[in-house]
């Protein structure tokens, strides 16, 4: 392993730092280590990277804000211009196109510019790749009848693969006792609402089914929808929380069956809830059990811990496998997370012991966690700290990769195609990773 010592010698992103990964990692494409850097370090948009000749899909910051810093400290133009994703190519390190979630950073070494009238993305004064952003669906253009936009309701993202339906833009695990220390749903919705922009907290079936209608008639690219949002812990609209996110699927299944597939993520519910999810259409199952250390877990998840508690969580989403089938059960955790202050492992070496624990803890079950890259969000309980160094990323994505492969497991579903080039997953590269051979 690159690097074993304490986490307080966290090198920046350069040039140099990039080549010495591609040549210790030589098992992981290029594209998938370039992608997690710029995750981990976001990226800075000069006002001249919006000028761009073609509309293309800015943030509809879908659930949370995955920003470096408060939406109001946001200049020339970040907090509404910015892209959605990039999709960079070519530049120093020949990238085949990698598509890559918009995080916004003043301070990123990270720099879209333009160059001869195209956005382009430098670190340093070296150039990493010519820049695309996504285009707008022709379904934009609609208002519902009650008058909301769709990037409201059904945004699109993973460059227009994926519906994101965020039914609750709350979460009942509230106060820094109780949330997700990572997480800034809460803070996100306040953010959005104080910045006076459209941001409905609860969304209506009627206005979901109206824009899927618009999908449904001019979009081919969209395969797949997400039910999400917060946890409901009493009730929400006098439902429980099942009965509030079964009543989407169920919807959404009887208006355009099998149209896409259907995705879920929720807490991790008992396989008798969990059935009623299967038979309402759902086909993914996404349990996040967030972070695989128990100690870590019940310290960075405490409402999840006191509300559900660690064991009956991960025996949860095991039993889950019985009802969707283990290859339909994705459980999320967020990478870096285990390193993060003042609870986490102090090296590297240590935080990827315990993921792997956890990876092959699943894996062995026919169970393929995914992960996102932890972004530090400055209004959650972990606030503006360091993220992990590039390292850590390389060593989880080797992790999983390998064993992924070594239990011999298909192509998580719902994902689109995988490997370097093709993946369309924007928020971390295990697509990207999948089916690398090497290089020499």
């Amino acid at each position: 392993m690159a690097e074993t010592s304490t986490l307080n010698q966290r090198p920046a992103s350069s040039l140099p730092l990039l080549e010495e990964m591609e040549r210790t990692y030589k098992d992981l494409p290029m594209e998938a280590i370039v992608k997690q850097d710029i995750l981990r370090q976001g990226i800075h948009f000069f006002p001249e990277a919006f000028q761009v000749r073609d509309p293309y899909k800015s943030k509809d910051y879908f659930i949370f804000s995955f920003d470096h810093i408060p939406l109001a400290d946001l200049k020339d133009g970040a907090d509404t211009k910015a892209p959605e994703e990039i999709k960079i190519s070519g530049g120093h390190f020949g990238l085949l196109k990698t598509v890559i979630s918009t995080r916004n950073n003043p301070n990123s070494p990270y720099k879209m510019k333009l160059k001869e009238g195209k956005p382009t993305l430098y670190l340093e004064d070296t150039e990493i790749g010519t820049a695309e952003y996504p285009p707008i669906p022709s379904w934009y253009r609609h208002k519902t009848k009650s008058g909301k936009l769709p990037g409201e309701i059904a945004p699109v993202i993973e460059w227009g693969y994926l519906l994101y339906l965020t039914v609750f833009r709350n979460c009942q695990y509230f106060g820094k006792d109780e949330e997700c220390a990572y997480c800034d749903i809460n803070h996100n919705y306040r953010q959005q609402k104080g910045a006076g922009r459209p941001y409905t907290g609860v969304k209506d079936v009627e206005d979901i089914l109206e824009v899927l209608s618009w999908v449904d008639a001019e979009d081919e690219i969209a395969k797949v929808y997400t039910i999400t949002g917060g946890s409901v812990l009493t009730n929400l609209k006098k439902k429980s929380e099942v009965d509030f996110y079964l009543q989407y699927p169920e919807a959404i299944e009887a208006r355009f069956p099998k149209r896409w597939m259907g995705k879920l993520v929720a807490q991790a519910f008992e396989k008798e809830d969990c059935q009623k999810f299967k038979d309402a259409g759902i086909q993914i199952y996404h349990p996040n059990y967030e972070v695989w250390d128990k100690t870590l877990f019940e310290k960075i998840c405490p409402g999840k811990a006191s509300w559900i508690g660690y064991e009956n969580w991960i025996r949860r989403v095991v039993d889950s496998a019985e009802v969707f089938g283990p290859e339909n059960v994705i459980p999320n955790f967020v990478g870096g997370v285990e390193l993060s202050e003042p609870w986490g492992f102090k090296t590297v070496k240590e935080a990827i012991t315990s993921t792997k624990q956890g990876l092959d803890f699943f894996m062995s079950k026919g169970i393929v966690p995914r992960f996102t890259a932890w972004c530090p969000e400055p209004y959650t309980t972990l606030g503006q700290q360091a993220g992990p160094p590039l390292v850590y990323f390389c060593e989880l994505l080797r992790a999983w990769k390998e064993t992924f492969e070594s239990y011999g497991l298909p192509t998580p579903p719902g994902y689109g195609e995988p490997g370097p080039g093709k993946a369309v997953f924007s928020v971390s590269a295990f697509m990207d990773v999948i089916g690398y051979p090497g290089r020499n």
